[in-house]
């Protein structure tokens, strides 16, 4: 009896142990945030709300390569377009499609900003009559949470710590600028499962709680690294179909098509098979999988980028297609709302 329970104690410390190094694998893989989709209303409202309230800079005017309708889909980003400060945008108002906020979605998208710019923020926001709330503290850091016209939410999180640079307006400095992604807010109903997907699935490790709030980080933690799930178990499921006023998904980085295999074949390897393909952005490789509370998860490759059909100082100039959607020019621009990039000078 001794015999087999020591034996029983060794196979326990022998699984401990495979699922440790696995998760390290994972977490290898990972690097952080890519970017962040969503679902807003007009094609104009949307690029004026991002490139003279938030201050990203516009790097890519695409349309929607799923489907048959015509959509715009709209790329911001820092100054150098960096993976992890990129937040996408698909228009819906034209089409007339709705999409209905829940569980199983992306609550909140945060900015890192300056600390000291903070001040500055709640008066910008207001100059642009953006609903917003008071600054408020979590996790230990300060943050403003406000609106777009949508009623999607947003963060800016104070974080001096984020290098990264910043794209300068006429009314943002870069004591102000928007660094990049700082996190994602995930509403669940459930903590459990969804944490499992984050830990044992993509390598992220718990860091805290605070209230409803649970925090999970990847690598060194931080701006671009972090997760939030906030439990909220009687808040009806949301719609994960595209559409005006949600987000539709987070992508996570990994370096190129190799560690994306890797990362599809040890999802799927554990049990999540509800993935997609690879498929072709042009600006990265993306696979996709719906994750247990609902939320859609991307893995996006990194070593594409935005400069393989604009140079760095003409991004987001022009309407760029993808070459099999070329031939349909005309009629994708006839359908589409007119629009006007207001950082080209």
């Amino acid at each position: 009896m001794l015999k087999r329970r020591l034996s029983i104690t060794r196979l326990n410390e022998s699984d401990n142990i495979l699922s440790l190094r696995r998760k390290r694998n994972m977490a290898q893989l990972i690097s952080g945030i890519h970017h962040v989709t969503s679902g807003v209303g007009g094609a104009q409202e949307d690029i004026d709300f991002f490139t003279q309230i938030v201050g990203q800079r516009m790097v890519k005017q695409t349309v929607l390569f799923d489907g048959a309708e015509s959509i715009y889909h709209l790329y911001y980003a820092n100054r150098n377009a960096e993976i992890g400060t990129v937040m996408t945008t698909f228009p819906y108002r034209k089409a007339g499609i709705k999409a209905r906020k829940g569980s199983g979605q992306v609550k909140i998208t945060s900015y890192t900003v300056p600390e000291s710019s903070l001040e500055f923020w709640l008066k910008h926001l207001d100059k642009h009559g953006v609903g917003h709330g008071s600054i408020e503290s979590r996790f230990g850091q300060k943050r403003i949470g406000f609106f777009h016209p949508c009623g999607l939410e947003f963060e800016f999180v104070a974080d001096d710590s984020d290098k990264r640079a910043g794209w300068v307006t006429d009314e943002v400095s870069d004591a102000e600028a928007v660094r990049g992604f700082h996190s994602v807010t995930m509403s669940v109903r459930e903590v459990p499962e969804q944490e499992r997907f984050l830990v044992d699935g993509l390598g992220f490790r718990k860091t805290g709680e605070e209230g409803p709030y649970h925090r999970f980080e990847i690598g060194d933690g931080g701006a671009q690294k972090t997760i939030f799930l906030i439990h909220e178990p009687d808040v009806p499921q949301g719609s994960w179909t595209f559409g005006e006023g949600t987000v539709h998904h987070v992508a996570f980085a990994v370096a190129n098509d190799d560690e994306a295999t890797k990362l599809k074949l040890h999802l799927e390897g554990i049990g999540y098979t509800d993935a997609s393909e690879v498929k072709d952005r042009d600006y990265f490789h993306s696979v996709y999988v719906r994750s247990p509370g609902g939320i859609l998860c991307e893995i996006a490759t990194s070593d594409i980028g935005f400069e393989i059909n604009e140079p760095m100082d003409k991004l987001g100039h022009k309407l760029l297609l993808p070459s099999w959607f070329e031939h349909r020019r005309e009629e994708i621009v006839a359908a589409l709302e007119p629009i006007t990039n207001p950082q080209i000078k």
